[in-house]
């Protein structure tokens, strides 16, 4: 949420953030609205002080007067602020400088490559075709019992997924970052806080109980876990790694990528989620950090990868900067994304009111940030693919090794 005393001081700036990211927005409604509010307010406070003295003057008939008048303002200034609040929310967030203007992906630059694309000796297999050759996907199976992206994964395939999510929280735990479940099941606000409502509302599953979702990641609870609180700047910033599991509808992904696991309905992800001080600088440096710590992940795992930065419209509505981080996917022939690495500014922390008190007694919005340490099993896809050997097997990464108990997956021999 941006502030309206931002969004006046701004305003073309705003408007054309929002082209940027390919949305719609009536700055002149919410000033007009703003401008209505605030004439109101004033009327109402005057009423409010003329019914005080009216009172100690014992004048009952203005006294009805001022009540009959104060409760017609009251439902106007209510009516005026829902209709802000409705134009508001609908407001993306502005860019930093450096994010590349442009409508779609094709506007996104790429910052940094690492490791080796493998050579295969052989005819290489997908996914799909490994999983099914050693028996440790089911798709035909997940379809049947969950619908359309359902999936097994069995044997040692179901010990990877695991293994490899808890070598990436442990691996956070490490760094100082503070372990914490979170629920999967959320309420509106955390959504709306998230920025999730109302953009992405359609991908949200929604539960026959009243105001209950299905979170489509960890940052929706953990980001609203000081919802409506102050905190204090000496405890900032707050550095937590979340587990948990994850769903989406894909509503808009129709026809796109129906095969395998890049794209699922429910998944595993471990998200780092920070919350800290109103400062830009600090806000990147943090960025720089989150965005190593993937890195090491996906370089521990042996697996090339590059790093995009993201543009105004391939970004998303909340963020300020983001990168993401894509794994190379050998039956694709290309880079698949693996991790999305924000700042939000103070966007989120303004929606779900949670500020810090500084040093100096003042009190200001907190910025948070958000970096998908690693989700499972899209995760599987370059990491059964690059490490694939001719004779079918799967070799499994040594930093892997102690999460699963073996160092390669071959086909059961009968």
């Amino acid at each position: 949420m941006l502030s309206i005393g931002y969004i006046r001081e701004n305003k073309q700036k705003v408007v054309e953030a929002a082209k940027n990211k390919n949305r719609e927005v009536d700055v002149d409604g919410i000033l007009q609205f703003d401008d209505e509010k605030r004439t109101l307010i004033q009327s109402i406070q005057k009423l409010r002080e003329e019914r005080n003295a009216t009172a100690s003057e014992k004048n009952a008939e203005r006294g009805k007067e001022i009540k009959k008048e104060l409760k017609a303002l009251e439902k106007q200034e209510s009516e005026i602020s829902k209709k802000l609040e409705g134009l508001l929310a609908v407001v993306p967030n502005v860019p930093l400088d450096e994010v590349p203007v442009g409508k779609d992906s094709s506007f996104n630059k790429e910052i940094k490559t690492w490791g080796t694309k493998p050579s295969f000796s052989f005819t290489p297999k997908s996914h799909e075709q490994l999983g099914k050759d050693l028996d440790i996907l089911d798709l035909e199976r997940g379809s049947k019992v969950s619908g359309f992206r359902g999936y097994f994964l069995k044997k040692e395939l179901a010990q990877l997924h695991l293994g490899i999510l808890m070598f990436a929280f442990q691996s956070l735990v490490k760094k100082g970052f503070t372990p914490i479940t979170s629920p999967s099941v959320v309420k509106g606000f955390t959504l709306f806080g998230s920025a999730q409502f109302p953009w992405g509302e359609k991908e949200v599953y929604s539960l026959n109980d009243q105001d209950a979702y299905l979170a489509g990641t960890g940052e929706v609870a953990v980001t609203a876990y000081h919802a409506g609180e102050t905190l204090e700047e000496k405890n900032l910033p707050e550095k937590f790694v979340t587990l948990s599991p994850c769903y989406r509808k894909e509503a808009g992904s129709y026809g796109k990528d129906t095969k395998g696991l890049y794209r699922v309905h429910e998944f595993w992800k471990v998200e780092q989620i920070v919350i800290s001080t109103n400062d830009i600088e600090e806000a990147k440096k943090i960025h720089q950090e989150l965005q190593l710590n993937s890195e090491e992940l996906l370089q521990a795992l042996e697996i090339p990868y590059r790093v995009l930065l993201m543009s105004t419209g391939d970004m998303g509505e909340p963020q300020i900067l983001k990168y993401d981080t894509e794994a190379w996917m050998p039956s694709r022939a290309s880079y698949g994304e693996t991790m999305s690495n924000s700042i939000m500014g103070d966007f989120q922390m303004r929606r779900l009111k949670t500020k810090y008190r500084t040093k100096d007694g003042k009190t200001q919005y907190c910025f948070s940030l958000n970096n998908t340490a690693l989700a499972s099993p899209r995760i599987l896809i370059p990491l059964l693919e690059n490490h694939q050997q001719e004779d079918g097997s799967i070799k499994i990464p040594k930093a892997l090794q102690p999460f699963v108990g073996f160092d390669k997956i071959e086909k059961t021999k009968v």
